[in-house]
């Protein structure tokens, strides 16, 4: 599956089959979030929740990829992120974009 961020593909003509998503709400272990809270009064990265946002995109990206793939997509365009607090220490990724199918 091609995703791109563009609205087309370099010689290639397609047909739209429609928006697709894919979108996970992700936290991580209490522990961690007090190791974090504690963390911040030094400073540095949080590389817990760092991996907990790479888990997510990848999940979300995979769950839109399935859901173009059952449109018959060849590939998504205009793919786009977005990301969101749902509480504390809870995040939600959406990944979304426009299914096509190539023409020959």
């Amino acid at each position: 599956m091609i995703l791109v961020t563009t609205e087309s593909i370099p010689n290639r003509e397609v047909e739209p089959l429609g928006m697709v998503t894919g979108s996970t709400i992700q936290t991580v272990h209490m522990g961690k979030d007090l190791v974090n809270g504690l963390k911040t009064l030094v400073g540095g990265e949080l590389k817990s929740y760092t991996e907990m946002m790479e888990k997510a995109r990848a999940l979300a990206t995979e769950r839109m990829i399935h859901q173009a793939e059952g449109l018959g997509a060849d590939a998504v365009v205009g793919v786009r992120i977005s990301t969101s607090s749902i509480m504390q220490s809870a995040s939600e990724v959406m990944v979304y974009g426009t299914a096509v199918r190539f023409i020959s």
